[in-house]
């Protein structure tokens, strides 16, 4: 048998990193992160809107999965996320939560440290926009 110390070391590759992280942004922005629930449990409102947060979180995530790299040394991460949100909704809100969820749950997973999570939103989906022809189309519809 070979003593504990002579075993060597797991190294977890940075891609793997990438790939949980990729995964937790997507669990935050459709309302699955454990940041989401207030500390009884409950479910967070949009305060004014009134709709539950969940629903809100759902209408405004679009586009491709979240894209992630991250660059692990000696058992510190540091991650930078890319997601596509709808646009109006709260940026600065939804970047929260990918950071956070990207936070815990590379560290559960991991057992790393994640001493950075960058999030960029690469593109903003505003709804008038996706469909030019449809736009087009209502417009000459009004006018006769």
């Amino acid at each position: 048998m070979v003593e504990p110390g002579e075993r060597g070391a797991t190294r977890i590759a940075d891609r793997v990193v990438a790939k949980i992280a990729s995964q937790a942004a997507r669990e935050a922005l459709r309302g699955g992160g454990a940041a989401d629930a207030d500390a009884d449990g409950g479910v967070d409102t949009d305060t004014d809107t009134g709709a539950d947060t969940d629903e809100v979180a759902l209408a405004d995530v679009v586009g491709a999965r979240p894209y992630a790299v991250a660059a692990v040394r000696g058992g510190v991460a540091r991650v930078r996320v890319a997601v596509e949100l709808r646009y109006p909704s709260d940026i600065g809100a939804h970047c929260g939560a990918v950071r956070r969820q990207v936070i815990e749950r590379v560290g559960e997973m991991t057992g790393m440290e994640v001493l950075e999570v960058a999030v960029t939103v690469e593109r903003l989906h505003v709804p008038q926009w996706e469909r030019p022809e449809r736009r087009a189309r209502r417009g000459r519809d009004r006018v006769r």
